[in-house]
């Protein structure tokens, strides 16, 4: 997608096979636009647990090429010991999404039939750039199949805007490339369609604020920033026609964990009639698990409730305390929406209803496993 009219994905190699990795540090985003490069395996682990970069399709190949960076600067006479550390520490860096685990998995794998050193290297590195391709064009496929939704409900209201509510921020900067969420948007614009997105702030990392909305301004697309609260009361108003949000896990049977506060926009969208579309990659779904609430939640720093950064009048990030001093706070940084909440899944290979034997259909290579 594009800044200041110009062509980014959220992470690349750098040039020559060299063992830099560049990222767009989303901590500095909308007031500062910064390239980080990462080269070394505590870099990757620090940019996944600080969140430089987050959302469940660029956790996966951040790790993917944390794994090439590992291989890159494992030591001859310790290879495998090193890189399968670096495995460990990768995983356990934010516990909710499944991309990470699979990402890393996926480069283990790759490599685990591969005989010299050099091949190893060679071929994680292959395996890293196969999954940030896979992610993009996973993510464009997305945008095809859910564009017939909003298409739909366009001509229902005679080409009248969409109106489209999100949660969190599960556009392209939460992925490689046209993001989960927001690719069946960007579709829709691109086939002429009028659409307004309404915008989750989405405390308390404030990911909606500080880059869905940005995002969406860079595309050119309507969009109103509201307060989290604020969904229920569109919807009963008919302000509403169309919730789609992301997912950083979904169980096999359409369960699905998401930025904290997507249940409370399901039982809202339930309540009043409005479909509510969950949009992923198959890399994002869970084939070991049944039930939602057998995914780990990630509690976070209460810090990040407490406190909030933004920029003054003199151009500079500050940080300020919102709470009175020892206040305690918890930080739950995702839930578990039901899939009876769940009007449909929108995945790289269509749209499917949100049950075991619906997802089954579609991916028995992976379900079946």
């Amino acid at each position: 997608m594009n800044i200041d009219g110009k062509h980014y994905r959220t992470i690349w190699p750098g040039p020559d096979n060299s063992g830099i990795i560049n990222i767009i540090d989303q901590r500095q985003l909308p007031h500062q636009f910064v390239i980080e490069e990462l080269s070394s395996v505590d870099q990757v682990y620090a940019a996944i647990k600080d969140m430089h970069v987050r959302g469940a399709g660029l956790i996966g190949a951040t790790a993917g090429f944390g794994m090439y960076i590992a291989t890159h600067t494992a030591p001859d006479d310790n290879f495998m010991g090193f890189v399968n550390a670096a495995a460990a520490k990768l995983i356990s860096s934010r516990p909710t999404a499944s991309n990470l685990k699979w990402a890393v998995d996926r480069v283990l794998e790759a490599i685990s039939t591969i005989e010299t050193v050099e091949e190893k290297r060679n071929t994680a590195f292959e395996a890293a750039c196969t999954i940030a391709d896979e992610d993009a064009d996973f993510c464009r496929r997305i945008g095809k199949h859910g564009k017939a939704i909003i298409e739909e409900l366009s001509e229902r209201k005679g080409g009248a805007p969409v109106n489209i509510l999100t949660h969190c921020n599960a556009g392209w900067l939460a992925f490689v490339d046209h993001g989960s969420a927001t690719a069946p948007i960007y579709a829709a614009r691109d086939a002429g369609i009028s659409i307004h997105v309404w915008v989750d702030e989405t405390r308390p990392w404030n990911q909606g604020a500080k880059l869905t909305a940005w995002e969406l301004q860079q595309e050119g697309i309507d969009n109103t920033l509201i307060t989290d609260n604020a969904g229920g009361h569109l919807m009963q108003n008919g302000m509403v026609d169309l919730v789609i949000v992301g997912t950083d896990r979904t169980t096999r049977s359409g369960d699905v964990a998401n930025k904290i506060g997507t249940y409370l926009k399901a039982l809202a969208a339930k309540d009043n009639n409005v479909p509510f579309y969950v949009a992923l990659p198959s890399s994002t779904f869970d084939w070991n698990l049944d039930n939602g609430h057998e995914i780990p939640i990630e509690i976070r720093s209460g810090k990040e409730i407490t406190q909030v950064s933004g920029i003054d009048s003199s151009g500079t990030i500050q940080t300020v305390a919102l709470a009175a001093p020892g206040t305690k706070a918890e930080n739950y940084s995702f839930d578990i929406t039901p899939a009876h909440l769940v009007t449909g899944l929108i995945t790289e290979r269509g749209i499917t209803r949100a049950n075991r034997a619906a997802i089954a259909d579609l991916f028995p290579d992976l379900a079946n496993r």
